[in-house]
């Protein structure tokens, strides 16, 4: 199984942040990607879900999430957003460093730091897909970041190509011979 850590997570962000950063005043209500959402909604679910990663790995609950979210206000420009971003990923981060690597906390089943860490990184990375995608960039994310996510969340994905194979991972991409996903379960909890 692949370690992975803050770094990858903050390596992560700021490459959303560069990607995205030219594109601030682009129309971020476009629909991102084939998702339901718009890049503005997926850029603020990016920011939920590195908080709230970094809530768990925090507090360490054992059988369900912690009861907050994160409220993005209505009139966040896209500038806000990519710095709300940064700062969920460097809470997640730090939380990350701070901890034990025999730490456990709950995503579908007790989840060490190195899950959690591989969570973020697919979720920022995913979504930035998505959101370039909703705002006409052609962008494919790092491949050694994608396969340290492959390694650790989808061991059972081939890893020749580990950029197809992620974004295939998510529902995505297709490759030959293989059903499109359209549901998946990453392996982040640890025995």
């Amino acid at each position: 199984m692949h370690s992975m850590g803050g770094q990858d997570v903050q390596r992560a962000v700021t490459e959303m942040v560069r990607v995205l950063t030219p594109y601030e005043s682009a129309d971020w209500r476009n629909r991102a990607g084939t998702l339901d959402w718009s890049c503005w909604t997926t850029a603020a679910h990016v920011a939920h879900d590195l908080l709230a990663y970094a809530g768990q790995v925090a507090a360490r609950p054992d059988d369900a999430y912690l009861p907050f979210d994160l409220k993005v206000r209505d009139d966040a420009s896209a500038g806000d957003l990519l710095r709300i971003v940064t700062a969920s990923g460097r809470l997640l981060s730090t939380v990350l460093a701070a901890s034990e690597p025999s730490a456990r906390a709950w995503h579908w089943g007790p989840t060490d730091p190195s899950g959690f860490a591989a969570l973020g990184v697919n979720e920022t990375l995913m979504h930035t897909f998505d959101i370039t995608a909703g705002l006409g960039i052609t962008w494919h994310p790092p491949e050694d970041l994608c396969a340290a996510v492959l390694s650790r969340l989808f061991p059972d994905v081939p890893g020749d190509d580990p950029v197809r194979g992620l974004l295939w991972s998510t529902g995505r991409a297709d490759i030959p011979g293989r059903p499109r996903r359209t549901s998946w379960i990453s392996k982040a909890a640890v025995e």
